[in-house]
């Protein structure tokens, strides 16, 4: 196997994770060579990761290191969150990690970024990128990023992985709960009306009897899902993007939301729910099974609030993707905020899972 990941845990943030998580990989793939390693690293290593990273440099004879310290990480093997751990994926040479400058648009592009480092100017510049965004469910922190084994000093990096061609799919994993409705009128991130209906009270007779009162509505489960493109047959396409609920405003009736949505703009409310994500997830991974050939490897990047917590101390979406690809090397981590190509552009995600499957050429 000239693919393979290693993965590896320990009592303490130490270099030698790191290491003996590439020795690891390099073992299983046969010694093949190095075109580039990922390397993804528990958060515990964000305030220093350059002793991590030089330990996995000198394992691997090799500078061709990228990826980022996250809350959570895993491979084929198991997953880990709250721990101190190192999961790495080496590549052959006939695979190569190489920067990507002046991307074409149609490069396809692993892109890693800090929370501080994300704007929508490089979003929408040119390329097709899969990736996550490091750091924990609140956006602040702990995060570190690197490209050619040091730490990014700006936030961000970017690879194509030459040799390889990637089929991507996102699984957004919620059940809507109302129809599309035109915005009547917003202000800032406050929306105010919706359809015939002040936003408070479209939201709330759409939601479940013991949840109406505007004092128990459960906001952290709760998304605005606004439309791309046209309205008949968005939400069966999931052509649509999540935004989530911050606040309502009783007073005003109003519902302050993570995102401006302009007047004229479709949207409908959607809850999130184990079971339509698990359902949702199935529909992603049964798109990217018929592909052919079959893939070489697994990238898997889920949301923090999307992981075993979310399905009740196991993580369904990883269980799937390992039963769809058994013996598929598959690596990634727990983030805040998914990146894959939508509708002809990169895209941000919320709440979502994000699996890009690369076969070689």
């Amino acid at each position: 196997m000239s693919v393979a990941t290693g993965l590896v845990r320990g009592h303490t943030a130490s270099p030698e994770l790191a290491r003996d998580a590439v020795v690891q990989a390099l073992e299983r793939s046969g010694n093949a060579g190095t075109g580039g390693i990922l390397l993804f690293l528990s958060a515990d290593f964000a305030r220093d990761p350059q002793p991590a990273l030089l330990a996995a440099s000198r394992a691997a004879g090799s500078t061709r290191i990228i990826g980022c310290t996250a809350m959570g990480l895993f491979t084929e093997e198991d997953w880990v969150i709250d721990g101190p751990a190192a999961a790495a994926m080496v590549f052959d040479e006939g695979i190569a990690l190489r920067p990507a400058p002046n991307p074409a648009a149609t490069d396809q592009l692993l892109s890693l970024t800090a929370p501080h480092a994300l704007d929508t100017s490089w979003l929408d510049g040119p390329g097709q990128r899969i990736g996550a965004v490091s750091g924990d469910a609140t956006g602040s922190g702990p995060f570190r990023v690197w490209c050619s084994a040091k730490p990014s000093p700006s936030g961000r990096c970017e690879t194509l992985l030459d040799g390889t061609v990637g089929h991507f799919s996102v699984s957004q994993g919620i059940r809507s709960i109302s129809n599309p409705l035109p915005v009547v009128a917003s202000h800032g991130y406050d929306l105010q009306q919706l359809g015939g209906h002040l936003a408070l009270t479209s939201l709330a007779r759409e939601l479940p009897l013991d949840a109406r009162e505007s004092d128990r509505i459960p906001l952290h489960l709760i998304m605005a899902g606004v439309i791309v493109g046209p309205v008949p047959g968005a939400i069966a396409e999931g052509r649509f993007r999540l935004v989530p609920v911050i606040a309502t405003n009783p007073h005003n009736q109003s519902i302050t939301l993570a995102q401006a949505i302009e007047p004229g703009t479709h949207m409908f409310w959607a809850m999130r729910q184990p079971l339509a994500a698990e359902r949702n997830m199935r529909v992603t991974l049964d798109h990217l099974q018929q592909l052919t050939p079959a893939p070489d490897f697994l990238l898997l990047f889920p949301c923090m609030g999307r992981g075993p917590y979310f399905y009740g101390g196991v993580d369904r979406d990883w269980e799937l993707t390992r039963d769809y690809f058994p013996n598929t090397p598959l690596i990634g981590f727990y983030g805040n905020g998914e990146i894959a190509p939508f509708e002809g552009r990169s895209q941000l995600f919320q709440y979502a899972a994000v699996v890009g499957a690369f076969c070689r050429v």
